[in-house]
């Protein structure tokens, strides 16, 4: 079965949300086997998203239709729909009574408009919505399905997973298993030229890389008759993978960098103290996105000026009149100091150049060194980074947090 992704709103358009559904809705169909080929947009309007229904049904046995079953005018998803189908629509009294139940118990008025919400042909399969007014509703004629679901996805997931889910399953043939393994340390070049000769010969599985802020992720699919089935497929694919990039795999999944040093630095009880210049805190704020990490994270100083890094972290006057701020000595410095004040097995630090002024032809913008202290020996690293303000920040952060998971290793 090929699906199509149609995504319904003028505000989706016009950029004044982001359209999460589509997302979610293409990951969901290919763990059941479904593949989708297209994914569309379009707005408020009966004669273009008639255009995008006949367009979709043209190439695709499913269309999954998000958005548009308000009870405002421009709400259009339903009725065009069931225009494409040939379809009178009458009341579903079952659903009328839900959204008139529904405004009874937040004590609100109900309008007359909602009744179109409980508008729907006598033969649609009717898709409850537990977290909303809108119902949904699936349609097949002549060996082509459209699934119409609300925008909001706090409405439209659980519908999808409570009611399309298990409608789609008796058409599924087969599954598509996925693993993503997650690199970091490796340029996109460097990691795609390593399993080069996978990529140039794969069938089944498949690998598919991706860069995404500062870090890799391969993606390993197979095709197969069961989820075990699929599973087995990719073992010996991921085994290659994992033995050409090594340590530069950092985790599975849906993982993040901090969540994977958080885990090691609670499993081996050691404590964790940061101080930040350039980073202004984001490297705390990472780590303390780890739930339980403060059981280990004990403090974060953010020393902006001279004057803090000499009063809180005991950095000397004198290294950074010799040095300056930026230098691999101040790190180094920084580092063991919130280490000694904060009590800490280990202390980390950032100092740098975010930009977009304050560089010079000896220390440029995007010049950062990070300090790590730990069993009573200080290093230092320097990375030279591109990007916008907020992308060195980003960069050098990650680069420090991967540091230590290395360190830990």
């Amino acid at each position: 079965m090929k699906a199509e992704i149609l995504a319904v709103g003028t505000e989706i358009l016009l950029g004044d949300i982001v359209n999460t559904n589509s997302q979610y809705l293409a990951k969901r169909l290919a763990d059941l086997g479904i593949s989708v080929y297209h994914q569309s947009v379009v707005g408020d309007n009966p004669q273009r998203l008639l255009e995008a229904y006949r367009l979709a049904f043209s190439r695709a046995d499913l269309v999954i239709a998000t958005g548009g079953l308000g009870p405002t005018k421009d709400d259009l998803t339903k009725e065009v729909a069931f225009e494409y189908f040939g379809k009178q629509s009458v009341v579903h009294k079952p659903s009328l009574e839900i959204i008139e139940n529904y405004f009874k118990f937040m004590n609100r008025p109900m309008v007359k408009s909602n009744v179109k919400q409980a508008y729907f042909p006598v033969d649609a399969v009717i898709l409850p919505n537990n977290n909303g007014t809108a119902p949904g509703c699936i349609i097949e004629e002549n060996g082509k399905m459209v699934a119409l679901l609300p925008g909001p996805p706090r409405e439209m997931k659980p519908m999808f997973e409570e009611t399309v889910v298990p409608y789609l399953q008796k058409y599924q043939q087969g599954v598509l298993v996925s693993k993503v393994l997650r690199v970091i340390g490796v340029g996109e070049s460097s990691a795609e030229e390593l399993i080069e000769d996978i990529l140039d010969n794969q069938s089944n599985p498949t690998v598919a890389p991706y860069a995404k802020d500062g870090e890799m992720i391969f993606r390993i699919t197979a095709k197969a008759n069961t989820q075990e089935q699929g599973v087995k497929l990719m073992e010996p694919m991921e085994a290659i993978i994992r033995s050409r990039l090594g340590s530069n795999i950092y985790g599975e999944g849906d993982t993040t960098l901090e969540n994977v040093l958080g885990g090691m630095l609670i499993d081996k009880k050691l404590t964790i103290s940061t101080a930040e210049s350039c980073t202004g805190g984001m490297v705390a704020t990472k780590l303390i996105n780890y739930p339980g990490i403060s059981s280990v994270f004990m403090d974060g100083a953010v020393t902006y000026s001279n004057e803090a890094k000499m009063s809180r972290l005991g950095v000397s006057k004198e290294t950074l009149d010799k040095y300056g701020a930026v230098s691999s000595e101040v790190a180094a410095e920084m580092a063991q100091g919130i280490a000694k004040t904060a009590g800490t097995d280990i202390g980390i630090s950032t100092t740098g150049i975010a930009g977009p002024d304050g560089g010079s032809d000896e220390k440029p913008v995007g010049l950062v060194y990070v300090g790590l202290y730990m069993k009573d020996e200080v290093k230092t690293k320097m990375f030279k980074l591109s990007g916008d303000r907020q992308k060195i920040r980003e960069r050098a952060t990650m680069q420090l947090l991967d540091w230590v998971r290395r360190e830990l290793l």
